[in-house]
């Protein structure tokens, strides 16, 4: 049987890695409307969605029922509600969509570095460190699973703006059966994912998760 405070330990983790997530996922939402908004495209400015207010960003399932379920689960993950951009507007061409598209994936492993080399180089010490742990650990997670070329992860985009266009057939068979993908993947490559985000973690900080 549980004591309080262990219960109330498993508590406050939960919490923190849910608030750790969902300025992970603002911050790699307005990583797109801020590269949108650069190349030309103010959609996102005009829906206010370049503001770090998570209210302004909070999807029900991904920002709340998702991240609950996989905290208490063991780990963390959710999304938050996608930042509108239209790509008519953008002024880089085909690559538009995969800046925009990167960005997301890219602001995750930024933070990820910055947090992660504060571990690598000893600046910081004590319970702190668990937190930085998390904070690092989450954005890399974020980051390896969007870059997956599968709609409609932020991969995706990247990896079709790099294909001509005689395979625009995969692009559009993709996108229709985007969810069996999707369901593949977790099914056969999670345990892939894990490891290459571990390894990730590692090279980052120096610390082995495994």
């Amino acid at each position: 049987m549980l004591s309080y405070a262990t219960m109330d330990t498993q508590v406050t983790t939960v919490i923190i890695s849910l608030a750790i997530l969902l300025m992970s996922v603002v911050i790699h939402e307005i990583s797109h409307g801020y590269v949108a908004y650069l190349l030309g495209d103010p959609t996102a400015k005009l829906a206010g969605r370049l503001t770090l207010n998570p209210l302004k960003h909070l999807d029900p399932i991904g920002s709340i029922i998702v991240p609950i379920v996989t905290s208490v689960a063991g780990f963390t993950f959710g999304w938050a509600k996608p930042v509108p951009y239209n790509p008519y507007n953008l002024q880089a061409g085909k690559w538009g969509p995969a800046a925009v598209a990167a960005a997301g994936p890219l602001s995750n492993l930024f933070i990820a570095l910055v947090f992660g080399l504060s571990l690598r180089f000893g600046l910081v010490t004590g319970p702190a460190q668990s937190l930085i742990v998390l904070i690092t650990f989450v954005n890399i997670i974020l980051a390896v699973f969007n870059l997956i070329p599968i709609p409609p992860l932020d991969g995706s985009k990247v990896f079709f703006s790099l294909l001509s266009y005689r395979y625009a057939w995969l692009e559009e068979f993709m996108s229709k059966n985007y969810l069996l993908l999707v369901i593949l993947l977790l099914w056969v490559g999670g345990g892939i994912l894990s490891m290459i985000a571990g390894f990730v973690f590692s090279l980052i900080t120096g610390i082995s998760i495994f």
